[in-house]
This record gives C-alpha cells, sequence and structure tokens, in this order.
C-alpha cells in the first residue's frame, strides 16, 4: 500500500508546474563590447550554465567598439529577427555601468532582450512595435554580492538565465512604458533642396565596407523609375556611379555603392577596405543623386 503525505503531493505537483514553465531548447545570444582576450565573456556564459545547464548560448559578437552604444543598437536590431522566437538577446555594451541608468527586459515579437537602459535598444523599438518592458529590479534573480562594475555577470547574466527557465518578465520588475526608456540620436536620411538623398555612415564593418542609414526602401522611393545603374553616390570628393548587385561587377580594388545584408547602402572596395581608401569615419554625410532628366 503506498503512502504520501499531502506536502509530497504538493511538492510533487509544484515540480511538475515548474517543469511545465521551463523552455525546452531555450536560445540566449550574447553581444559584448568585452573582445575575447579576458575571462569576461565565459565567466557570463558560466553563471547562466550554472542556473541553467540546458540553454543554447549564441555570441552575436564581443567585438562592438568599446562603449558604443550606436554600433551595438545597429548590431542587435540587424541579428535578432534570425534567431527562434522566445531567444532571450543578453546585451552588455554599458559605460554607464553603476551609474543611476535602469537595466530593463523588453519582450518584442516574441524575443527578449536584456540591457541597460541607455539607447542600445533604440533600433529595436523604433516601430513602436514593443509587448511589454519593465524595470529589473528584484534581487531575487541577481547574483550576490552584485559588482558595481560588472553588472553583466551579477544582473544581466542571472536574469536572462532564469528568463530561460520560464520565468514571468513581469516577475523582474515593475513594468515601463516605451516613452520612458532611453533613446540615442540615429539620424535618418533626407531629401535635400538640391534634389539629393542625403544619408550618413553609420557603422564601418571589420572588411571596411561604409554602411550607411540609406535603406534599399527609402533608396527605391526616391530613385523612381530611373535605374540603379543610372545614379551617382559620392562620398566627398569620390563618386560612384550606379549601385550594384554584387561586388564582382567591378574589377578587384575598384570602389562599388551596394545593398548589404541589412538592407543598408554600403560603399566597398571590391577585396579591399574601403573605410582606409577613403579615409572614411562614422558620421561622414553620402549623397544619391538621380541622373539629369
Amino acid at each position: 500500500m503506498l503512502h504520501c503525505s499531502v506536502a509530497s503531493v504538493n511538492a510533487g505537483i509544484s515540480a511538475i508546474r515548474v517543469s511545465a514553465n521551463m523552455k525546452k531548447d531555450a536560445v540566449i545570444t550574447l553581444l559584448t563590447d568585452f573582445g575575447l582576450q579576458d575571462e569576461y565573456v565565459g565567466v557570463m556564459k558560466g553563471v547562466i550554465l550554472s542556473i541553467n545547464r540546458n540553454v543554447h548560448m549564441v555570441d552575436i559578437t564581443h567585438n562592438i567598439a568599446r562603449h558604443d552604444i550606436r554600433q551595438a543598437a545597429i548590431a542587435i536590431s540587424a541579428s535578432f529577427k534570425y534567431f527562434p522566437k522566445g531567444s532571450i538577446h543578453v546585451i552588455v555594451v554599458d559605460p554607464g555601468v553603476g551609474g543611476k541608468r535602469k537595466i530593463i527586459c523588453l519582450k518584442k515579437e516574441g524575443h527578449f532582450f536584456v540591457a541597460p537602459d541607455n539607447g542600445v535598444l533604440t533600433m529595436v523599438t523604433q516601430d513602436k512595435k514593443v509587448e511589454k518592458i519593465c524595470a529589473i529590479t528584484n534581487h531575487k534573480y541577481f547574483l550576490k554580492p552584485v559588482s558595481d562594475t560588472f553588472h553583466g555577470r551579477d544582473i544581466l547574466a542571472p536574469v536572462a538565465a532564469h528568463l530561460s527557465k520560464g520565468l514571468d518578465i513581469l516577475r523582474l520588475g515593475q513594468e515601463v512604458e516605451l516613452k520612458d526608456i532611453n533613446r540615442i540620436e540615429i539620424p535618418a536620411p533626407f531629401v535635400s533642396a538640391g534634389d539629393e538623398l542625403v544619408g550618413t555612415v553609420i557603422s564601418i564593418d571589420h572588411f571596411g565596407n561604409l554602411v550607411t542609414n540609406i535603406s534599399q526602401a527609402v533608396f527605391e522611393g526616391y530613385k523612381g523609375n530611373t535605374r540603379s545603374k543610372g545614379v551617382v553616390v559620392r562620398l566627398g570628393r569620390f563618386k560612384i556611379r550606379g549601385v550594384s548587385k554584387s561586388y564582382e561587377r567591378v574589377k578587384a580594388g575598384s570602389s562599388v555603392a551596394i545593398f548589404g545584408s541589412r538592407k543598408l547602402l554600403e560603399i566597398s572596395l571590391n577585396q579591399g577596405d574601403a573605410r582606409s581608401h577613403f579615409k572614411a569615419r562614422v558620421g561622414q554625410t553620402v549623397k544619391v543623386k538621380l541622373p539629369p532628366p
């Protein structure tokens, strides 16, 4: 005859509920400016695995330029949609660590973002289609003691790990409205009085490609029925005639304007480094001009 106490039955039911809430094959991505020279990334992974051994971790990049919130904002916006829904994206580019800035958890399109509230989620939220945001204040889900300089280890990593086990976002802290989180200024392209489409270099990638803020949709709307090879792209005193569909359309070492994988206009050097060739920098103006009628 089987005997069991009410307490043991309740404990079993609780265990079943916890198990049911756990996400199978949860994915956590990491995006930081830590580099790989030090132990920081590995320690964050150790914290996550100590809480949930069954999580899948993916390094988006750890080579964001130090403290470059804009570069991180562009990178997470360009990458998150290629992960399965339910993924948890941890962004640690945090020059204000230990200060008054909040740490937030944001849910959008079934994805979770755990990040400092310093504008790093500006491009993720620019369409204003956000499901929930909360300030992360519940110390129950932090490591203790919390360092003043490594919130990635002591707050963001453990919070992400608990989310991967099915924790409700609202258990982390009070809900926050979208208008109350910080944003950074990311310039938008515009059409000038001289009928030029004016954009800006917003990022330079590992290959030296100059990534602008001119999207393919904006470009197509600007040029209308004009063929892409008829436009002129200008960077300072340099001119590139036409927008190509592939690098091989020009000779090795030649400049080319092309829409990259982010669907943003890029100025590149076929098999070369456009940054060095053009002595370019982030913030430089790029202009697109239609041919005369």
